[in-house]
């Protein structure tokens, strides 16, 4: 079947009817405007609808407002839609007869599969389509300001990327031009805090095909976004008792098929690396190395490296460790789904009494860090297993009795924290349940940021062992956990969060001076200087503009602390502050800001903290 958005309101919905009848309001405009085009699909999604044509003349967004007009002009008209099922034969005759291949494809495949005796049509005017409907029964109950058309692009037939590529028109549409409005507003915002447009403009990161799509290069603006957020991790992971480690990024196969994680994880992992020898004239396999997609089994190495008591436990290994993952050509985008990672890892070993306690003081970590980065809208998600999923066995290890157990204690966990979560079963781990921390995108969906998983099966596979208070050896259990995601993951949603202007404490440039002429050149380079030398990110304007002009050049950088200095702020040793976003200034003694932006740093201060309030 085709891959289709999908709508969020269902077919016995009045707003799917209108969506569904103006995809063929619009196919109708669009073989006026252009005659001898082919059809493809044309549902109703999220926001509205869209359509895919094969065009026999292209089409741009400056065509749009005629074929507006003609869409206005057909639902003014009345158009009924009238319903018509005929037999298979007829049909197919019927979509062979309107020259429409894609359609026959589509119809011949319902038949073959799903045995249809009949196939259904919808005619509006001269427009007929296969169709199963529902639709409006007359274009007048359409609103003809409630719709608008948004944008052109390339869509694959049938989501296949072996298959023709077609012309796909989005619209938006809903019930009332105030809904329309509302939601084209939403939509601005949304692409104004886009972060692959503002991590270009910011000069965060870029990915360069010759590279490799999914493989981020980080600019400096986006190192030090990165560097902040792992000094930040590093210190909530030093005050809960973590030790750090440093793994590489590579293992031989075979640790992977111990792990389990081979053949589960098989279709997610880069191909291996063979290294190969010549003997007698043969090619002989050496040993064959991958790319790890996680940090877990080289962490599990660590733990096995010595003996282990279980006074050593919990042990918390930490790393931010670089993976790399095989996502689909069509999930890659910008920095929310890569191929590339750097994943704030780590790995508790504890024994089954001190599991609960654990994941608690994980998810405190969690509300902490949260709170510091000031992002309160997400969601918490208990992914169970699903004992009755056809393919269970080859998603999950097949252990009933330690899935129920490690469920339960998870589960209260939640419970006992007060914690709401929505319950999902069928999306575990292979190896355990987790819990999954999801936050919204700019566009309205939600995405795993943060995740904490239970493991009961990985340690056993590689014979992880403990020595307990009766002398024997035990299997530890282990809790992966990453508060902070990917720094990739992270800062797509900082950067959209904050909408490119971090806090004080996170910005890559944390001041910039401007003077108001080049005679207090000097005196700026001063205050940089010594700013610098109190680790502050500080630099003087680079140009020799005009003071507007500079100052809205720092503001399109949304550079968060703009002093402007001029005669007589050097000759009263003081700086006059102009924050982003905030039209009045703050004269002040530059000891008195640099006391503000010292503090405002180390207490990684959303807002800028002034004199009043030191």
């Amino acid at each position: 079947m085709a891959e289709i958005e999908p709508s969020d309101v269902t077919a016995a919905d009045e707003l799917y009817r209108i969506r569904h009848s103006l995809a063929h309001v619009l196919a109708q405009a669009v073989l006026e405007v252009r005659p001898g085009s082919t059809l493809g699909f044309g549902p109703p999604v999220r926001d509205g609808f869209y359509y895919d044509f094969i065009l026999s003349q292209s089409l741009t967004e400056e065509d749009f407002p005629e074929l507006e007009r003609r869409m206005k002009k057909i639902l003014k008209k009345g158009q009924r839609f009238d319903h018509e099922d005929l037999p298979v034969a007829d049909a197919l005759a019927r979509i062979a007869e309107m020259g429409e291949p894609y359609k026959k494809e589509y119809g011949e495949e319902l038949v073959a599969k799903q045995g249809l005796k009949s196939l259904s049509f919808y005619r509006n005017g001269p427009f007929v389509d296969m169709c199963e409907g529902p639709h409006v029964e007359n274009t007048r109950q359409i609103p003809r300001d409630a719709f608008k058309l948004r944008s052109v692009a390339g869509a694959y037939w049938r989501g296949n990327s072996d298959n023709v590529m077609m012309t796909r028109i989005y619209a938006w549409a809903f019930s009332s031009k105030d809904a329309l409005d509302e939601h084209v507003a939403r939509w601005e915002d949304a692409q104004a805090r886009d972060h692959k447009k503002l991590g270009r403009e910011l000069g965060i990161f870029v990915i360069d095909n010759e590279i490799g799509k999914g493989l981020p290069l980080w600019l400096p603006n986006g190192t030090v976004i990165r560097d902040e957020l792992e000094n930040l991790a590093k210190e909530l992971e030093f005050d809960a008792g973590y030790q750090r480690v440093a793994t590489p990024h590579l293992a031989k196969q075979e640790l992977y098929f111990k792990t389990g994680h081979l053949p589960y994880y098989a279709d997610d992992m880069y191909p291996a690396m063979v290294v190969t020898d010549n003997i007698d004239g043969e090619t002989q396999v050496k040993e064959s190395y991958v790319l790890r997609p996680m940090n877990c089994p080289h962490h599990h190495k660590i733990f096995d490296a010595m003996p282990r008591s279980y006074r050593d436990l919990p042990l918390r290994l930490a790393e931010y460790g670089q993976v790399y993952r095989w996502e689909d050509s069509g999930g890659v985008s910008g920095l929310l789904r890569v191929r590339g990672m750097c994943m704030n890892d780590a790995h508790i070993y504890c024994t089954p009494e001190q599991i609960k306690d654990e994941f608690k003081s994980v998810m405190a970590m969690y509300r902490k860090a949260y709170s510091i980065l000031g992002l309160t809208d997400y969601s918490v998600r208990l992914s169970r297993w699903d004992p009755d999923d056809e393919k269970g066995s080859e998603k999950y290890v097949d252990n009933p009795q330690a899935w129920a157990s490690s469920e339960a204690i998870l589960q209260e966990v939640l419970e006992e924290m007060a914690i709401e979560y929505i319950d999902a079963p069928g999306e575990a781990a292979f190896y355990g349940p987790k819990i999954d921390i999801q936050f919204p995108t700019v566009t309205g969906r939600e995405e795993s940021v943060s995740t904490v998983q239970l493991d009961f099966h990985v340690p056993a596979q590689l014979n992880l062992q403990y020595v307990g208070p009766d002398g024997e050896p035990h299997m530890p259990y282990c809790i992966h956990r990453a508060p902070f995601s990917t720094h990739e993951r992270m800062v797509a949603f900082l950067i959209e969060h904050f909408a490119g202007a971090f806090p004080t404490w996170l910005a890559p440039v944390q001041v910039q001076v401007i003077t108001v002429s080049e005679h207090f050149d000097d005196y700026a380079k001063s205050l940089v200087a010594d700013l610098r030398a109190l680790r502050i990110r500080a630099e003087v304007a680079p140009s020799n503009d005009t003071v507007p002009k500079k100052i809205r050049q720092g503001t399109v950088a949304k550079i968060p602390n703009l002093l402007i200095v001029g005669e007589r702020e050097r000759d009263e040793q003081t700086v006059t502050l102009r924050r982003y976003g905030h039209r009045e200034q703050h004269t002040m003694p530059f000891d008195q800001f640099k006391a503000c932006v010292q503090r405002s740093i180390a207490e990684r201060s959303l807002a800028f903290l002034l004199p009043e309030q030191l």
